[in-house]
Formats: structure tokens, C-alpha cells, sequence
């Protein structure tokens, strides 16, 4: 267990130092704003959706190491999915995180912010991106909060 958790720790620290799909989208064709006020992260979500699938995604921002890892991941995780199957991702991984007995399954790299869960307040952090994500595929123009 213990070197599953360095693991873990390993896939965040390297999309901390290196995101994945950080650069802003000039030809997106939705995009959201987030924050977490709470932690101080904020990100720009920028996406490219071509009937229905995810051909590009893309942020932008400043937060913590399980915020900018978080958004990287997603990213990475998202590419080439329907907006159906990022819905559902959400779901599993918003459940991985705040449900007590959830299992890591099918989550992939995802999975390394499990251990998120043990940390409640560290939580908004991990799912800011992804809250961030429902609101661009709703086109929503307000602002994501944490609080």
C-alpha cells in the first residue's frame, strides 16, 4: 500500500511541475472560468467539442499541486471523449473522492487523487476543474466556486 501511495504522489508532483494541456485555446468553442477562493486557485477551462466529443481541452491558471495536477489529469483523461462519457467520469471521480468505500475502478491516472478523500478541505481543490468542466459544456458564463 505504501508504494502505491508513493506512487500516487509521484503521478501529482509530475503534473504539478509539468500540466499537461496547459496553454490557452484560441479557437475554443466553450470555455469557463473557475475558482476556489478557500485555497486561492484559479483556472480558465477551454474546450473544443466536435459532435458531441471532446477533441480538445486546455486550461490555464495558478492553484496548488492537487488543483493543477487535478486539471491536468482531467485533460489528459477527457481528450477524445463524448460529453456523455466525461459526464460519467465526473461522476466516478466526484464519488471517489467524496464517498467513503468508492473504489478507483476504471479511473486510470485519475485514481492517484484518491487519497484526496482524507482530506476534505483539499477536496474543493481536486474537483475545481471538474466542476469547472460541467459548467463550460453547459455554457454557463458565471464564474465556478468552490464556496
Amino acid at each position: 500500500m505504501i508504494e502505491l501511495r508513493d506512487l500516487y504522489q509521484e503521478v501529482i508532483l509530475d503534473h504539478n511541475r509539468s500540466p499537461r494541456n496547459f496553454h490557452i485555446m484560441e479557437d475554443a468553442t466553450a470555455s469557463a472560468e473557475g475558482y476556489n477562493p478557500l485555497c486561492g486557485d484559479k483556472l480558465s477551462l477551454y474546450l473544443k467539442v466536435d459532435n458531441r466529443t471532446i477533441a480538445d481541452i486546455s486550461f490555464v491558471g495558478c492553484g496548488c499541486a492537487i488543483s493543477t495536477a487535478s486539471a491536468s489529469l482531467m485533460t489528459e483523461s477527457l481528450k477524445g471523449k463524448t460529453v456523455e462519457e466525461a459526464v460519467e467520469l465526473f461522476e466516478k471521480f466526484h464519488s471517489l473522492l467524496t464517498e467513503e468505500n468508492a473504489l478507483p475502478d476504471n479511473l486510470g491516472k485519475l485514481a492517484a487523487l484518491s487519497g484526496v478523500r482524507t482530506f476534505p478541505s483539499r477536496v474543493k481543490c481536486a474537483t475545481l476543474a471538474w466542476h469547472t468542466l460541467q459548467a463550460a459544456l453547459s455554457h454557463s458564463s458565471q464564474t465556478v466556486s468552490t464556496e
